[in-house]
């Protein structure tokens, strides 16, 4: 596994190095200056990032939020003290694990487990929220497709149905396609 730690205090970046080095399961790199994070990050190529911000200005935040977009990995921030706003704005970029006050050694395992498993479970959740979304809007365009048939046609929903189904068949394409490309062509046409 490969951890980055961004720190720009050796003696807090040690901490985290310590509680790592015993476990034999990481390869690590420590990042203390901020100028180019994002890209030094992209190039190592981490499974997780610790971060230890101590007391995280606005700046920092929004630096965390570039981090976490553009690596779509776990991060664990270490703060001093607990901020509502700056917990807020933490979780909102994706922040996995928020610690408070929790920079010792032998915590730092099972904080980064921690948030390997959350940013775990919130991948599976944002992943069938997409399906259910991508679910409803297929199915919204065969609505629409049946009632466009029906319409022009004069068709009840069965049969309506029915000739998308086999327009699909015989093309090869999913349903909600050919529904799609039945609304294209009747939009084109000036809704005919």
């Amino acid at each position: 596994m490969r951890i980055a730690i961004v720190d720009e205090s050796p003696a807090r970046a040690a901490v985290i190095r310590e509680g790592l080095e015993g476990t034999g399961l990481a390869e690590l790199l420590v990042l203390s200056e901020r100028a180019g994070l994002v890209a030094r990050l992209e190039a190592f190529a981490p499974d997780v990032v610790l971060m230890d911000l101590a007391n995280p200005q606005r700046d920092e935040l929004e630096e965390l939020f570039a981090v976490s977009r553009a690596l779509a990995r776990p991060v664990a921030m270490f703060v001093d003290q607990s901020d509502e706003t700056a917990m807020e704005s933490a979780i909102d970029a994706g922040v996995s694990a928020y610690v408070v006050d929790g920079l010792k050694a032998e915590r730092i395992r099972p904080i980064v487990e921690l948030a390997i498993k959350r940013f775990n479970a919130f991948a599976r959740l944002k992943t069938e929220l997409d399906e259910a979304r991508n679910a409803l809007a297929e199915r919204k365009a065969v609505d629409a497709a049946k009632a466009l048939l029906m319409k022009k046609r004069g068709l009840d929903e069965a049969a309506a149905y029915a000739q998308l189904r086999k327009a699909a068949m015989d093309s090869g394409r999913r349903i909600s396609e050919v529904a799609d490309a039945l609304l294209t062509a009747n939009k084109l046409m000036g809704g005919l």
